[in-house]
């Protein structure tokens, strides 16, 4: 048996943010680390999607090259990837040549068969920029909900696909003018002509996940539609056909044709150019293909018919475990609004490992997560920390204080033995939980094997015992030692960094499988040192975090840049907000801390201070006597032990802070409205 594990393509038209990794890239780093620990023959393919309409929206913003664009943040995604140990076997992008090759000569095999055919079509036109516009460049509102900022062809709050023409109260999103409905020609994936092949296939999938079965089920039961697959852009892959010059292949179409494209660079670049073959053109691989559930459609419905119908007979989805999304403080995670965790920036205060973990924890597997800074506190703290950390502390610490780190294999007792036999259990519900995608459950379960560890430790108290039974201590720190040589294993996929930390501290193998961890070591381990596995999160870190993600938002709100986007906040949020000038009376670095400044202001009507994240951006002198917009009406919170009375608003431009300045003549406490 082979697996073949790939990951939705991140869209390169932007960076990674927590919501991205909880639903579509974590799991399968993890669930591919557990394979490669049954030392399972396992791939993970991956790539950046590097084609369609937001990427050629956001060159011509910038006056740049699509290329420019996608070359940015193809750079920028992997280095979050990185940074948080998401490791693939091949990253690639559908930019490339090969890929290009390859999604044409898909396009041929179905369009030869009769399964793409052209037709004419009514298409909106925008008369000021005198193009068609694909339906990633009009917006309006949904004709299925009636929510606003639906896309051309997808709403993001209902889920359904529709006629772009059917959008009501459309918008060009290049210059905001209204198009009128134009006819024009392009070609259709002719859906319904798989339909039996369709009904076959999904009658053998009873073990996916429900959202994902019964979303296919309930499309069956409609009856399948064309889709179209050709856009009028000038980026992208171009459809390989005379008669459709100046069209390219639908996003949607080329990029699930990158999971192959790339693992077929991938078995270039190891030498071996055609085993590629090996796993796409088995019976033997199970391919999984982990995604968000609003990608269901294309992985569950539009991908397996391409596949179908082409000449080769390549694998078809084994399993598509689709994950709900991931919100962030009780709301939405919104890019265009700047409510989102970075990875990139995450990563600069916090270890990535307590990420995974607390994307593990809380992973949006059968419902919707949330992501909470004070949660993700208590997480680290409460668990990784006070009951990992604290059996690893314990057992490492005692047996170097009495017995020079020597940690040797003793007979046991009856009760060490209904432990170890207790923790074997666990291991066996990990094992079942992990082939299920389970990793929340799992987080639980390793976390009940380290409290069941604490819970013997103090049972036997050693500290006791030490000076009355030696021996007792011996097998007390052994069946410990066993313990956390479980953990260190079954917490891999999830935590592999800090898990290999603790099996160094130990001297435990650096080569391990699943099966070992209901083995037990050689005679004896030697601890080699004792160091701290984690370290608590302080609640003026957490504050800050907070702080920093409402003023970024905030600001981006108010900008220019922001305010012709629909997705936004509605009025009587935007009216709810007291904005006004205020003047910086004094300002000076907040100690002990390379960010923050402490503020003292004149509103008007009266005096306040406040912490704001400056520091990187500008000297507390230089701020003296300037002019500012503040929001007034903001809850006060501690920061480092100042009463922060509101908030400095600026705009981020690629990381760098740009204060707002009122006019010179405004005069403090004067409302912004």
């Amino acid at each position: 048996m082979r697996y073949l594990v790939t990951s939705a393509l991140p869209y390169a038209n932007g960076k990674l943010h927590v919501g991205h990794v909880a639903g579509a890239y974590l799991p399968a780093d993890i669930f591919v680390r557990y394979l490669r620990l049954k030392e399972e023959d396992v791939i993970y393919i991956c790539g950046t999607d590097e084609h369609g309409t937001p990427i050629s929206i956001s060159a011509d913003k910038e006056g740049i090259s699509p290329s420019d664009v996608v070359k940015r943040y193809h750079e920028s995604i992997k280095e979050a990837f990185d940074g948080i140990g998401v490791e693939f076997d091949n990253f690639s992008g559908t930019a490339r040549e090969d890929h290009h090759k390859l999604s044409q000569e898909f396009f041929t095999n179905l369009h030869d068969k009769g399964f793409i055919t052209p037709k004419s079509t009514l298409q909106f036109y925008c008369h000021h920029d005198k193009r068609y516009l694909p339906d990633r460049y009009v917006e309006g509102t949904c004709p299925k909900c009636g929510a606003s900022g639906a896309r051309g062809d997808q709403c993001d709050a209902c889920g359904q696909i529709y006629d772009t023409t059917s959008l009501k109260q459309p918008t060009c999103k290049i210059c905001g003018n209204q198009p009128e409905i134009r006819e024009t020609k392009h070609w259709f994936l002719q859906l319904a002509k798989f339909t039996e092949q369709m009904k076959d296939w999904i009658s053998h999938k009873d073990y996916w996940r429900e959202n994902v079965r019964n979303f296919m089920l309930n499309l069956l039961d409609q009856g399948l539609i064309e889709r179209s697959i050709t856009r009028d852009l000038s980026w992208g892959v171009p459809v390989p056909l005379d008669e459709a010059v100046g069209k390219v292949l639908y996003v949607w179409f080329d990029a699930p044709i990158g999971y192959i494209s790339s693992t077929i660079e991938w078995a270039k670049r190891i030498g071996q150019p055609d085993l590629w073959k090996d796993y796409w053109l088995s019976e033997d691989t199970q391919l999984i293909h982990f995604i968000g559930k609003d990608n269901i459609i294309f992985h569950a419905l539009i991908w397996p018919a391409m596949l179908m119908g082409q000449d080769k007979k390549y694998c078809l989805p084994h399993d598509i475990p689709a994950n709900e999304f991931m919100n962030l403080e009780g709301d939405k995670i919104s890019t265009s609004r700047d409510w989102a965790v970075w990875v990139d920036e995450f990563v600069k205060v916090f270890p990535g490992e307590y990420l995974r973990y607390y994307l593990a924890v809380n992973a949006p597997e059968s419902k919707d997560s949330d992501f909470s800074f004070k949660d993700f506190q208590q997480k680290v703290n409460g668990e990784l920390n006070n009951v990992l950390g604290n059996l690893a502390n314990r057992m490492l610490s005692f047996s170097m204080k009495y017995f020079e780190g020597m940690v040797e294999k003793v007979e046991l007792t009856q009760q060490s033995i209904d432990v170890l036999k207790e923790a074997d259990d666990l291991l066996m519900e990990i094992d079942k939980s992990y082939q299920e995608y389970q990793v929340k459950k799992n987080c639980k379960l390793i976390m009940d094997m380290a409290r069941l560890g604490n819970k013997y430790f103090d049972d036997r108290q050693p500290w006791k015992q030490i000076k009355e039974d030696r021996q007792s201590v011996k097998e007390t720190l052994w069946v410990s030692m066993l313990l956390l040589h479980k953990v260190s294993i079954a917490l891999t996929p999830i935590m592999p960094k800090s898990m290999n930390q603790l099996r160094r501290m130990m001297k435990l193998p650096s080569q391990y499988s699943f099966a070992d961890a209901f083995a037990e070591p050689c005679g004896k381990v030697v601890i080699e040192k004792v160091e701290a596995l984690f370290s608590k999160l302080d609640d003026e870190l957490i504050d800050a975090q907070i702080e920093a993600l409402k003023s970024k938002s905030i600001a981006k709100a108010i900008s220019q840049e922001y305010l012709p986007i629909k997705d936004t906040i509605s009025y009587d949020d935007f009216a709810r907000m007291d904005i006004r000038i205020a003047q910086v009376l004094h300002a000076e670095p907040v100690p002990k801390t390379d960010k923050l400044l402490h503020l003292k202001v004149d509103i008007g009507s009266e005096q306040r201070e406040l912490v704001a994240g400056l520091a990187l951006h500008y000297k507390a002198e230089d701020l003296i006597g300037k002019k500012v917009v503040m929001l007034v009406n903001l809850e006060p919170r501690k920061i480092r032990g100042i009463l922060s009375q509101g908030m400095i608003l600026a705009a981020d431009t690629n990381g760098s802070l740009s204060l707002l300045h009122p006019h010179k003549d405004s005069m403090p406490g004067a409302t912004i409205s």
